[in-house]
Order: C-alpha cells, then sequence, then structure tokens
C-alpha cells in the first residue's frame, strides 16, 4: 500500500513538473512574441513617423499663398487647378460607386443565401484583387480610345468608381450583417415590407459602417495615381465643366511628375502636394474611425 502511494506521489510529483516546464516554455514563448510584436510595430511607427516628418517638413516649407491661388505653370505656380481636379474627381467617383456599391451590399447581405449573392460576393473579391494600374488601362482603352472621349473627368470617375465599388459593397454587407436577425424578425412582425424594414430598421442601425466604406472610396479617390494616369490626364487649367474630351488636373499627378524635376519650384510644388493629399486622406481616416467610434458606444 504505503509502494503505491509513494508511486502516485512521484508520477504526480512528475506531472507538476512538466506542468510547471509547460508553463515556463509558453511563457518564454509569449514574451518572445511580445518582443518580435513590439520590435515590428516600433519599426512600423518610425517608418511612418519619417514618411509624415518629411511630408510635413518639406510640404510646410512649401505652402504658399500662391499654392491655393494660382493655377500651374510649366514647372511652377500654384496648384489650385489640381485640388480642384480632385475634388471634382472626387465627387464624380462617389457619386457613381455609393448607390450602386450600398445596393450591392445590400442584395449580398439580405438574400445572402441565393446563388446571384454568392456569384456578387465572389466578383467583388476578385475586383479587390485587380491592380489599379490595370484598371486605369481598360479604362484608357474602352473610354479615352473607343468611346473617344480622351483624357476626361468621365472616364477618370468612372474607372475610380469600378476601383470603389467592391469596398463599398463589402463593407456595407459587413456592416449589415452585425444588425441582429432580431431586429429583422421585429420588423417582420408588426407587417413592415422587406423594403421597409431593409431600409428604415437595418440600414439606419449599420449607418456607421455603410458611411466608412464611402469615407474609403474617398480616400482611394483622393490618393491614387495609375489608373488617372491613364484616364484624366493633366491639365494646367482649372476644370471647364466638360465631362469628357477634357483633360484635368489632380494632385497626386503633381507628386509623380514635379518630384523628379531639376527645378526647385517643381519639387516644391511635388512636397506641397504631398501634403495636402496625406492631409485630406488623413482627415478622413480619422473621420472614419470616428464614426466606428460612436457606432460602438
Amino acid at each position: 500500500m504505503s509502494a503505491h502511494v509513494e508511486t502516485s506521489r512521484g508520477q504526480m510529483a512528475a506531472y507538476h513538473r512538466a506542468a510547471h516546464a509547460r508553463r515556463q516554455r509558453r511563457q518564454v514563448n509569449g514574451s518572445i512574441g511580445w518582443i518580435l510584436c513590439g520590435a515590428a510595430f516600433g519599426m512600423l511607427a518610425l517608418a511612418m513617423l519619417w514618411i509624415l516628418g518629411t511630408v510635413l517638413i518639406r510640404g510646410m516649407s512649401a505652402l504658399t499663398p500662391a499654392v491655393f491661388t494660382e493655377v500651374t505653370q510649366g514647372t511652377g505656380g500654384g496648384l489650385l487647378n489640381a485640388i480642384e481636379g480632385t475634388g471634382v474627381i472626387a465627387v464624380g467617383t462617389l457619386i457613381l460607386s455609393v448607390p450602386f456599391g450600398v445596393a450591392a451590399g445590400i442584395f449580398v447581405s439580405e438574400y445572402r443565401w441565393t446563388m446571384w449573392a454568392r456569384i456578387v460576393r465572389f466578383l467583388s473579391d476578385v475586383l479587390v484583387g485587380v491592380p489599379s494600374v490595370v484598371l486605369g488601362y481598360f479604362g484608357y482603352i474602352t473610354m479615352v480610345e473607343w468611346l473617344g472621349w480622351h483624357f476626361s473627368v468621365a472616364a477618370a470617375s468612372i474607372t475610380l468608381a469600378v476601383l470603389c465599388l467592391p469596398y463599398i459593397c463589402r463593407t456595407t454587407e459587413l456592416a449589415l450583417r452585425e444588425v441582429p436577425d432580431t431586429l429583422r424578425e421585429a420588423g417582420y412582425a408588426i407587417g413592415a415590407s422587406p423594403a421597409r424594414v431593409t431600409f428604415l430598421l437595418t440600414m439606419r442601425s449599420a449607418m456607421p459602417g455603410i458611411v466608412t466604406g464611402v469615407l474609403l472610396a474617398l480616400a482611394i479617390s483622393v490618393g491614387e495615381t495609375a489608373p488617372l494616369l491613364y484616364t484624366a490626364g493633366w491639365s494646367s487649367y482649372l476644370w471647364n465643366g466638360a465631362l469628357v474630351r477634357s483633360p484635368i488636373a489632380y494632385l497626386t499627378y503633381a507628386i509623380w511628375a514635379f518630384i523628379n524635376e531639376p527645378f526647385a519650384a517643381a519639387n516644391a510644388l511635388a512636397y506641397a502636394a504631398a501634403l495636402l493629399t496625406t492631409t485630406f486622406v488623413l482627415l478622413i481616416s480619422l473621420i472614419s474611425r470616428l464614426v466606428l467610434l460612436r457606432r460602438r458606444t
């Protein structure tokens, strides 16, 4: 009996030693993991701060009243035409992408069990992975050349709208999927039609997520360059109101074209355009974060 007790005690002691060793290994592995994560975050933060600091310092030194009051003149002047063109293209992109993107997101969410919803979701995922330069080349072939629109607001806005559609669709779908089914059931219980339940109940609850998708599309339209090189062209004049056969300026072109020019004035315009573009994108990101924060509270 005593031998059996001693054997059991030995087994328990060995079990506790093994468990303690496993805990120590987990603690060591966890500490190593946290250290690696902290190092990666630190490197990412340093890189981001370095980029933002460079853009801020050089951009602030390049900002003058002429940047906001004069159009580009060769490799000098201001960026009034580019600021206006960026706003025009962004508004056109939102007008074209938001209705279709939100409608697609509603369909994919509310009719998720159908084959067409799965097809739309699959196509949306595929479209997210298409490089923006490929969409720009497609817009150039179809609209600039085949339709004869040349470089224009319409070609640029349609191309960016196609680029933004999957993001709006998926964020709308995810926002609607987070609405509890009990809310829909309550609407149906009081005799509301499916359209009323969708537009008056679920969309109202999911509106912050939908707005986030729209803001993401706005940030994309402000920060893209490659598709606009093929569809918008460049103009040193203010927009004349024409939708086709009239190129338009935009800020990212000024960054791309003027940063390598051997002229101080051109480099200053590139730095100023980089600062303005970065500021717009950061403001949009901040607003989207505030919208999500309000949604959680």
